[in-house]
């Protein structure tokens, strides 16, 4: 009698493991809509590329309908007084807003990961080797304390609406990643700015781990350079409250 009981008992444990399997396939396949669900996790480089690849595509999108307002808007305000009033006062915004090219000394500081393979000192981790988001805004804070005039990263003019961020071992600016080395680059008093990287405590940290584990360091300058015009969006999106 017991043999049969732990028979049914049996039996119906499997029947209902059957069915619980039943329903988690089922929600399974509604779920991913009959596809692979790992693809929705996807190669997370693949998917930053592509990411990058079609903001790419979408700011050169952007820069030639720029350049087209542009050329129209000069070609009718050779006619219309009004018309070329407003762009003298759009110009004059525009390079109060970084949108204008700048030339004039230039300061270029270039910060590196350590060289992979190097023999490293005992406690160092992979942290200690890599450039960081920090590493980044201290170069940019000290030139712009320093007197900049104008900042670039990668050649990308910085505004102030451009933030750094730093995605792993990558930089993301403007809608775009780039790897080290980074170089940021300044238009302005160049002993001004050679002073105030020296001043920052930041930075004389980061130099330290120069010395310790091989992080790149390298400042040069120019008596001639330039620093593009921002060519971006410039309209500010945020988040509002939905009216009901």
């Amino acid at each position: 009698m017991r043999r049969q009981r732990r028979f049914r008992a049996s039996r119906l444990g499997v029947m209902a493991t059957l069915a619980v399997c039943g329903l988690l396939l089922a929600t399974s396949a509604r779920v991913s809509g009959g596809n692979d669900l790992r693809q929705a996790d996807g190669d997370l480089a693949q998917l930053a590329a592509a990411q990058t690849r079609s903001a790419a595509r979408k700011n050169s999108r952007i820069i030639d309908l720029q350049h087209q307002v542009d050329r129209l808007t000069a070609a009718e305000g050779v006619a219309d007084g009004r018309v070329r009033a407003a762009t003298n006062r759009a110009e004059a915004r525009g390079r109060a807003a970084g949108l204008d090219a700048v030339h004039g000394p230039s300061l270029t500081v270039t910060l590196d990961d350590a060289p992979r393979g190097r023999p490293q000192p005992s406690g160092v981790t992979s942290d200690d080797v890599v450039i960081h988001q920090q590493d980044v805004q201290a170069v940019v804070n000290a030139l712009w304390a320093g007197g900049a005039e104008a900042v670039a990263i990668q050649g990308k003019r910085l505004v102030s609406t451009s933030a750094v961020r730093c995605v792993g071992n990558t930089l993301r600016l403007q809608g775009r990643v780039y790897s080290p080395p980074y170089v940021i680059s300044a238009v302005g008093d160049r002993a001004a700015m050679r002073s105030a990287l020296g001043a920052s405590k930041q930075l004389t940290i980061y130099r330290q781990y120069v010395d310790w584990v091989g992080l790149g360091w390298n400042v040069t300058s120019k008596d001639s350079d330039t620093v593009d015009g921002y060519e971006g969006p410039t309209e500010l999106k945020y988040a509002t409250v939905p009216h009901r």
